[in-house]
């Protein structure tokens, strides 16, 4: 299984941009997904989720900016950003719950990473 994460750039304060995050390989089943982030010198924290029945849930920081949704038919993962602020600069990390095929769990497995920086 692996996560292809994209979408990220750079982009002036106040505006937007939308990540992507695509499962591809061997799978069974997608439960939860989440998107995470690190900006430098910080730990990495969760940003937004959104489960199978699609449920979300945002960090305080970004409600009302930010949108999670899934696809499930295309297996991808998006976030939509909004009214961007210089402190939503950091890597953003791809979180999704998978079950392989032929497994009987779900295993986290992780993107490699986009990087979105906030900056005029």
């Amino acid at each position: 299984v692996q996560l292809q994460a994209s979408g990220g750039g750079l982009v002036q304060p106040g505006g937007s941009l939308r990540l992507s995050c695509a499962a591809s390989g061997n799978i069974y089943s997608v439960n939860t997904m989440r998107w995470y982030r690190q900006a430098p010198g910080k730990q990495r924290a969760l940003v937004a989720s959104v489960n199978y029945a699609s449920n979300t849930t945002y960090a305080d920081s970004v409600k009302g900016r930010f949108t999670i949704s899934r696809d499930d038919a295309k297996r991808t993962m998006y976030l939509q950003m909004g009214s961007l602020k210089p402190e939503d600069t950091a890597v953003y990390y791809c979180n999704i719950e998978v079950m392989p095929g032929g497994d009987y769990r779900y295993l986290d497995f992780w993107g490699q990473g986009t990087l979105v920086t906030v900056s005029s």
